[in-house]
């Protein structure tokens, strides 16, 4: 679907206007001709006006008018244009090729390039869909979308730029999170990455196969990788801005790239087995918001490092009670088998730490117990820094994301200890599991970085509240959020 501000389009098939109540001064910027025919319907009276509520009807000259109403009683936000384009998108995909949307009346509480943002990314949010397989893809006519506006601001004709390089990427890390185990494993995966990344400026490429990985001693990393007929790969990505220098600003973002979960010889049970492809979410996660960013050309620094295995059950599986060491010399015992993704994120972060970034954030579908403290609603965060932590939670505010702290606290780092290995890879207890997880992460951050771990479980996949997100697959939510954040780091 493409989208124009200020195009022309031929044979428009529907015309959107906007309103805020049918009395003559609430139409006033509707013309004489589109009002005269409004007010022949008799059903008119039905119409009002409600925010998200839509009445079609006919102009005199037989051409089809949507008016979409604004008025509210609460303060209009993003969230609230981008959830009602997204349903209103639902309604005209298959019925209306070209579409023309009458922008300057729609900004209620916002201001045009806001309105504009949210509506764009509704539309195109709610487009996507995973076709690969399809032997027959879903009809849609609704090929073009022209924003119509007497603005001549400069800051309003960047808007669908940057929005079409944000949905593109989320719809890159819906893609991959759909994409089937078999197909995705981690080689796979890898080739992917590096191949679209090349399409990037100023982006520098590394892949360590398994032998480089053995190179770098990342037992723990290894450990998940045994009892897998696939290699394990890792993907480093560096961005370096044009006009970079000693005071530039680095941002580490490190992603959980499991391609598939059985849990090993801690095998799960057959129900929790079913989409266990998505525990590579934090790695589509990671790279999508750093393609989209880069793409955006931000001042910062910005390395992605991408730990894919998948954690299967094979002859050579790593047994519980194992004691693996891992990469920054610590030993481990690996009391659950399903407890690897920290494991695989314990060397990964201890690697992307050499780099010295002035921050490392990582994302992984780490803990069902995420889900048992926020639901599927909400984005969990842990952290060593309170000054990261708050960036993070303006990105997502501005986003209108999710996100939420939780503590870590010196208790849940002395849970983790094991009486015969440095560190055991689960607490003693089922409580406060998340947390715990992100302790055990914490032992891999070298001091004097500031790192948030965002624990994207919930979120990553099936959010059917979300109407401009698949009711199920992959959700790219958080990556806006990131996006975010890098483009405003400083």
């Amino acid at each position: 679907m493409k989208l124009t501000l200020n195009g022309k389009l031929k044979n428009v098939d529907l015309k959107v206007i906007a309103a805020s109540g049918i009395t003559p001064a609430k139409l006033k910027h509707w013309d004489k001709s589109t009002l005269a025919a409004f007010n022949k319907v008799k059903s008119k009276k039905s119409f009002k006006a409600e925010f998200g509520q839509e009445f079609s009807f006919l102009d005199e000259k037989g051409n089809r008018i949507v008016a979409f109403g604004i008025s509210t009683d609460k303060k209009i936000t993003s969230e609230d244009y981008r959830k009602s384009l997204a349903k209103f998108y639902k309604m005209i995909s298959k019925r209306y090729a070209s579409v023309e949307v009458e922008l300057d009346h729609f900004t209620g509480n916002l201001n045009a390039e806001q309105a504009l943002e949210a509506m764009a990314e509704g539309l195109l949010l709610s487009s996507y869909k995973f076709e690969n397989h399809l032997s027959k893809k879903e009809i849609t006519e609704l090929k073009s979308v022209n924003f119509v506006t007497k603005s001549k601001a400069a800051t309003l004709k960047s808007v669908l730029p940057k929005v079409i390089k944000v949905t593109s990427a989320v719809a890159i890390g819906r893609d991959l999170m759909n994409e089937a185990p078999n197909i995705l494993n981690a080689p796979a995966f890898a080739s992917y990455v590096q191949k679209d990344a090349k399409t990037l400026k100023n982006v520098k490429i590394k892949v360590l196969n398994k032998a480089a990985i053995v190179k770098e001693k990342m037992g723990l990393f290894l450990s998940v990788n045994a009892g897998s007929a696939y290699e394990p790969r890792l993907v480093h990505l560096t961005y370096t801005p044009t006009k970079a220098n000693t005071k530039t600003k680095h941002i580490a973002l490190v992603g959980k790239g499991l391609t598939f979960d059985t849990g090993g010889y801690s095998l799960k049970p057959s129900a929790s087995m079913m989409k266990m492809k998505y525990d590579m979410g934090g790695a589509s996660t990671v790279y999508a918001a750093f393609k989209a960013a880069v793409q955006l050309n931000p001042n910062s620094k910005i390395s992605c490092f991408l730990g894919m295995t998948d954690n299967a059950v094979g002859p050579k599986a790593t047994m519980p009670d194992s004691i693996i060491k891992a990469r920054n010399g610590k030993t481990v015992e690996i009391l659950n088998t399903d407890a690897e993704g920290r494991l695989v994120l314990a060397d990964v972060l201890d690697y992307a730490c050499d780099f010295k970034p002035n921050v490392i954030i990582d994302a992984a579908t780490l803990t069902g117990a995420m889900l048992m403290a926020l639901g599927t609603e909400i984005a969990g965060m842990m952290s060593n820094s309170d000054q990261l932590s708050n960036k993070l939670l303006e990105s997502a505010a501005a986003k209108e994301e999710y996100l939420w702290r939780l503590p870590l606290i010196p208790e849940f780092s002395r849970d983790i200890k094991s009486p015969i290995a440095d560190l055991k890879n689960m607490g003693g207890s089922r409580f406060a599991g998340s947390s715990k997880a992100a302790a055990f992460l914490q032992e891999f951050v070298k001091e004097g970085i500031d790192w948030a771990h965002l624990d994207i479980a919930g979120v990553a996949s099936d959010q059917s509240h979300l109407p401009y997100c698949p009711s199920t697959g992959g959700s790219g939510v958080m990556i806006r959020t990131l996006i975010d954040f890098m483009l405003n780091y400083k």
